[in-house]
């Protein structure tokens, strides 16, 4: 099949949800570390796998325009550039996946507004990142996905995923000669010689913890129950996933590396744990950030300290209010095919509101 990437490209395939860039702004949270399985195929089009599905999204003003791809066959006929047998889904369910991922019946503008109020440090970075929220994400996708950023970056991530979809997952259908998986299912990764084949494609230590995790899970709560985390308390939540093989405690609603804690000592002026960060200083630089932004402290959290490979909007050099500490560091990321960063916060670390929202 070929990719569409405009709305111009069979209209008829196309549809449309109001969502000012104020309330989103792909290019931001796509890119930001939360998910791995997003690509600009074109300038302002971003083509992934959702719900078992290959979609391609892009915004036009106040409009989030999505088409939706069907698992026709390879050899299929297109008429002018477009498939003879389009994607069987109720549009009303297309728009109902994509609300509840983006999330969008949480409206932005007052946590904005909100989190500027309790904090002058938030209020000074906002206008330049708008638009920025917390996917909800499939609860067995986010969670190996992000045993598999353990000692990683970006670039490597997504192809570890890439290939753990490939080998283990369904096919779903072929873009302009690129081939897309759904993501594997718990079955598919417990199998005897699941952790062998990870190993084979690269996981390195993080195939026992997939392969254990996914175990736990089957013998355990199953996928359901993990699907049931999102309405337990938070502590409960938690106290679960982290029982699991590679999740550790940087399973928060707010996730703290050393980034983070270097934020709360030096931007906020708090004395916070020790000279490491042991358990007890997760939890307690985690307990101030909640304080401070409230129940959704994780979304702040993602605009007051954004991703390290996001365009810098500032001339050079970037303001101090964006760097890790003051100074004049440039904040756009390395260039060329070896670059290679790891996020400028804790966003890439399992954030459990990914989970349950």
């Amino acid at each position: 099949m070929k990719l569409r990437d405009t709305p111009s490209a069979c209209p008829s395939l196309w549809r449309w949800l109001p969502c000012p860039p104020a309330e989103l702004r792909l290019d931001l949270v796509l890119s930001s570390g939360q998910s791995f399985r997003w690509w600009e195929s074109s300038p302002g089009a971003w083509t992934g796998v959702l719900g078992g599905r290959v979609w391609t999204l892009r915004q036009d003003g106040d409009r989030l325009w999505y088409t939706v791809y069907g698992e026709e066959d390879e050899h299929e006929e297109e008429r002018d550039e477009c498939p003879a047998k389009a994607a069987k889904l109720n549009a009303a369910e297309t728009d109902r996946i994509l609300r509840d991922y983006f999330q969008l019946d949480v409206g932005l503008s007052p946590l904005y507004h909100a989190w500027g109020a309790a904090d002058p440090l938030f209020r000074k970075v906002a206008n330049d990142f708008p638009g920025v929220r917390v996917l909800r994400q499939d609860p067995v996708e986010c969670l190996f996905s992000f045993i598999c950023t353990s000692n990683n970056h970006i670039s490597r991530i997504t192809a570890m995923i890439e290939r753990l979809c490939q080998a283990f997952g369904r096919r779903l259908c072929c873009l302009d000669s690129r081939p897309f998986h759904a993501f594997p299912s718990l079955s598919a990764l417990t199998g005897a010689d699941a952790e062998a084949r990870l190993r084979a494609l690269g996981f390195g230590y993080r195939a026992k913890f997939v392969s254990g995790s996914a175990r736990a899970i089957a013998e355990g709560l199953g996928s359901e129950g993990l699907r049931q985390l999102r309405t337990a308390p938070y502590a409960e939540a938690r106290r679960v996933l982290c029982a699991l093989p590679g999740v550790g405690a940087k399973a928060e609603a707010v996730p703290v590396d050393t980034h983070v804690w270097h934020i709360a000592r030096q931007r906020y002026g708090v004395a916070l744990g020790g000279k490491s960060l042991t358990p007890r200083a997760y939890q307690e630089i985690g307990d101030f950030f909640r304080g401070l932004w409230g129940p959704r402290a994780g979304w702040a959290q993602a605009v007051s300290t954004p991703p390290s490979w996001l365009p810098c909007p500032h001339p050079k050099p970037c303001p101090p209010q964006y760097l890790p500490t003051p100074g004049p560091v440039l904040c756009r990321p390395p260039q060329g095919p070896e670059a290679s960063w790891q996020p400028a916060s804790g966003l890439r670390e399992l954030r459990l509101g990914q989970l349950w929202g």
